[in-house]
């Protein structure tokens, strides 16, 4: 799976592996982080969502064009310095 974050002029594009939650069924751990960190938890909308935890890979980031030549950061789960 690839993400890209979070709009055409600060660029982080993340590459690896993905897991998806219907929003009953959302690992606990995970629906704690996601509700103390935004003040929202999925679990009790009347709606139904789709959660999706990416494990990254390689990461990407770039500002502008300028940069678009590699921006490499992460590889193989590794930060790179």
């Amino acid at each position: 799976m690839r993400l890209s974050l979070p709009d055409t002029f600060d660029v982080v594009l993340l590459q690896g592996e993905a897991e998806c939650f219907p929003d009953q069924h959302v690992p606990g751990a995970a629906a704690k982080a996601l509700a103390d960190k935004f003040g929202w938890d999925p679990r009790a909308e009347e709606g139904s969502f789709l959660c999706i935890r990416v494990a990254p890979r390689t990461v990407r980031a770039w500002r502008d064009e300028p940069e678009l030549t590699g921006g490499v950061i992460m590889r193989d789960g590794t930060w790179l310095e």
